[in-house]
């Protein structure tokens, strides 16, 4: 793997480990939170089977959907921030 032309430092790869840890956590945590909005009113509230079928059925899916999205927002973010402006040239404030 390599960075510009050379090999990733270590504090690189901490980087990129720990923004992956938090897309994967946090994706989990959205879906968690709102499978359980969409599919918790079905177990708490007297509804009919097929209802509750489908409201588990939807929750899954849009809970997968968000789960997706959450990770590649996050590391597509990452990525776009770890690049510099110019590659090749100094920062002119530095």
């Amino acid at each position: 793997m390599e960075s510009y032309g050379g090999r990733r430092r270590q504090a690189e790869r901490d980087a990129i480990t720990v923004e992956i840890g938090y897309a994967l956590f946090s994706a989990a945590f959205a879906a968690a939170v709102l499978f359980g909005a969409i599919v918790g009113p079905a177990f708490v509230f007297d509804v009919s089977d097929g209802t509750r079928g489908t409201l588990v059925g939807v929750g899954t899916t849009v809970a997968v959907v968000l789960f997706f999205a959450r990770v590649v927002s996050v590391l597509t973010r990452f990525r776009q921030a770890s690049q510099p402006n110019q590659p090749g040239r100094t920062n002119p404030d530095s």
